[in-house]
């Protein structure tokens, strides 16, 4: 059946059947063993964890490594000592402006109409003063960009987020936000225009190049945590966890509650401007 379905979507949708595998594949895995029911305390901590399938996850999470450390970490070096800083960030401001329809799809879904009408005043002023989201002009102005996605759409709507996931290539995630890669994907202008036009390409190009900008953009950060954790899956996963709950909550989380910060992770503080963030990764 699954193979079936995955025959059913067009070739041209190669990275959307690509993350339904992946995510069908991780679900198919053994779990890891549950602790003995009589140890109150280690079936808290299992539960307060909810990654069931743990062992196979930190396989594929050492799969993701090897391909960052072969392919992406080497990439991203080159790309951020070889291009200026006015370039790095042009692409990143790019980047963003093309994903505002789907935010602003997402802010509606979500009731949060004062959000939408600045994610589409940012998206018209950026398209014509920023010239086509090369510059981040609205963000010059104080008016500063804040991502949504339909994961956090469903999140918003209560649909519990289920056990932890780290997808081939994809990395950190839950079933709850696959859902949501996977809608994102199909309400994307720029998905749409491409399929029905034979411009697939495009979608390949974008997702590589998002890919490189933000390894590029969190170069440090990630070699700098990789050193200084003990267990940089772990680390991982409660950052993943952290940041998704920032989104989530447009970062009114309790303080009493937070997990290690993920602020430097978060495309909303680290938007870059040519004379501040990027300049520190050179």
């Amino acid at each position: 059946m699954l193979i079936r379905f995955l025959e059913s979507i067009p070739k041209a949708r190669f990275s959307l059947r690509f993350l339904v595998l992946a995510f069908a594949s991780v679900m198919m895995v053994g779990c890891a063993t549950a602790p003995d029911p009589k140890d109150s305390e280690a079936v808290a901590e299992y539960q307060q964890i909810n990654d069931p399938a743990e062992p196979t996850m930190r396989a594929i999470f050492a799969f993701n490594q090897a391909l960052d450390n072969a392919i992406l970490k080497p990439v991203a070096n080159v790309y951020r000592n070889a291009a200026p800083e006015k370039v790095r960030a042009g692409v990143h401001n790019f980047l963003n402006n093309l994903r505002t329809p789907v935010i602003f799809f997402n802010d509606v879904l979500q009731g949060e109409f004062q959000s939408a009408i600045t994610t589409l005043v940012r998206f018209l002023i950026n398209t014509t003063a920023g010239i086509f989201g090369l510059n981040d002009t609205a963000g010059d102005l104080g008016i500063d960009y804040k991502n949504e996605d339909f994961g956090q759409t469903l999140a918003v709507w209560n649909m519990p987020e289920g056990p932890y996931l780290m997808l081939p290539v994809f990395g950190p995630s839950n079933p709850r936000d696959v859902i949501g890669r996977v809608v994102d994907f199909f309400i994307d202008p720029l998905n749409m225009w491409a399929r029905n036009s034979d411009e697939e390409w495009t979608i390949y190009t974008r997702t590589v190049v998002d890919a490189v900008d933000f390894r590029a953009l969190h170069y440090d950060a990630i070699e700098d945590l990789e050193k200084s954790s003990l267990d940089f899956y772990a680390t991982i996963r409660s950052l993943y966890r952290q940041r998704r709950t920032d989104e989530i909550n447009n970062g009114k989380v309790d303080p009493s509650t937070a997990v290690p910060s993920i602020g430097q992770f978060q495309d909303e503080e680290t938007e870059p401007r040519a004379s501040n963030e990027i300049s520190q990764t050179n």
